[in-house]
């Protein structure tokens, strides 16, 4: 029934390093606060965190406290996150908009409109639960949007500097590697163009299987030992080569996508969908070296400590794991999944057998992940503190 159920960042898209002290014992709440509904990351910045909302506004609490320092509204649902650059903040809205804001009081300093107008970004389906994240570097910042295009403007004015057209949704994060962009589109093409001109390296495409002929593109590609790394919807996880395109290596997980990848040094870690599992990988052969029973759903990515890692479920739960091992050393489970668990699951975790007539439709399934609290966020890793959103619109902060 489920087979379409499927910190600050280097630059705002690199690896998530982190040299915070690790979390490895079960952490207590600091703060917590209340929004719409999330599904974007957490980015902690200082002294402020932000995140999106589907509420259609940005939020900026204090680290410290959890105060709303300042609150911005869009016409838009914010399925992305936001990105750092200086004192600008840039943000993809559900409207088709990039904004540029000031970080520490939101005040608007410029906005893009895609080529998506009124009608604003497009929807692919339910399962399509992001946008495209933005990323920015030496004063360009990428996106893709559900209009097709990639987009590359100067961070100074939102000034166009050049797009690129796929054939279909592009909500995946773009990376940039040795001046080339990767990013993936719902035509099911990874495609590699040139930074500055926006020119096509190569593209790949996926396999398709029976469910997803297309092999929609949906997972954030990363670069790490000279391959491209990333998930699509036919269930097929993807090694490519960063120059030319030729695939190394693919991996299939039989039950569902494997979306949400954290590179390591030598090693990835894979979240699964329907597999409930998270993998640790090695990234030139694709053999794995552990995995993590998650219980539940994985979409979002690893947070990383020194030798733990942080996850979260779209069953409301916060998993942290021994990166050595994978050994579950903890779960943090937020308070609507404590609530509402019982109504859908058995005590072993699994679905209850009459799940079919609970959820018939995708939006019963949508309604489920807003009632448990679904993480489909990655943790926010910072000194002491660790802050998690949630799909009920609760975001956490705990602390050691």
């Amino acid at each position: 029934m489920h087979k379409i159920f499927f910190f600050l960042l280097l630059a705002c898209g690199g690896n998530t390093f982190s040299q915070s002290p690790d979390f490895d014992k079960l952490p207590s709440l600091a703060w917590q606060f209340k929004a719409g509904p999330i599904v974007s990351s957490p980015v902690m910045d200082g002294d402020l965190v932000y995140f999106g909302s589907l509420d259609r506004s940005l939020y900026a609490l204090e680290t410290k406290t959890g105060i709303l320092k300042w609150k911005y509204p869009t016409s838009g649902v914010i399925r992305s996150t936001v990105c750092l650059e200086n004192d600008n903040l840039f943000l993809y809205s559900g409207n088709g908009v990039l904004y540029c804001l000031n970080k520490k009081s939101g005040k608007q300093n410029w906005k893009f409109q895609t080529a998506t107008g009124y009608l604003g970004d497009r929807h692919n389906d339910f399962a399509d639960y992001y946008h495209s994240s933005p990323i920015v570097q030496n004063g360009i910042v990428y996106f893709g949007s559900g209009d097709g295009y990639v987009y590359a403007l100067k961070s100074s004015n939102g000034e166009l500097v050049w797009n690129y057209k796929t054939d279909d949704v592009v909500h995946t994060k773009p990376f940039l590697h040795h001046n080339r962009l990767f990013i993936g589109s719902f035509d099911g093409y990874l495609y590699a163009l040139n930074a500055q001109t926006g020119a096509l390296h190569w593209k790949f495409k996926s396999t398709g299987q029976r469910y997803f002929p297309k092999g929609e593109i949906m997972g954030n590609p990363v670069v790490a030992k000279g391959l491209v790394l990333v998930g699509s919807r036919d269930f097929n996880f993807y090694a490519i080569d960063e120059n030319s395109g030729y695939c190394h290596w693919i991996k299939t997980f039989p039950r569902g996508w494997a979306l949400p990848v954290t590179p390591n040094d030598s090693v990835i870690y894979l979240g699964t969908s329907d597999d409930r599992q998270l993998f640790s990988v090695d990234i030139a052969s694709g053999k794995v070296h552990w995995k993590a029973d998650a219980n539940f759903n994985v979409f979002g990515g690893t947070a990383l400590g020194k030798t733990m890692g942080y996850f979260g479920t779209l069953k409301g739960q916060l998993v942290g794991i021994e990166l050595k091992t994978g050994a579950v050393k903890w779960q943090f489970t937020n308070d609507a999944s404590r609530t509402h668990q019982a109504k859908y699951f058995k005590e072993n975790g699994d679905y209850r057998d009459d799940i079919g007539q609970l959820l018939p439709f995708p939006e019963d399934q949508l309604k489920m992940y807003q009632q448990l609290g679904a993480i489909f966020s990655t943790p926010a890793l910072s000194n002491d503190l660790l802050v998690i959103t949630c799909f009920d619109g609760t975001v956490y902060a705990l602390k050691k």
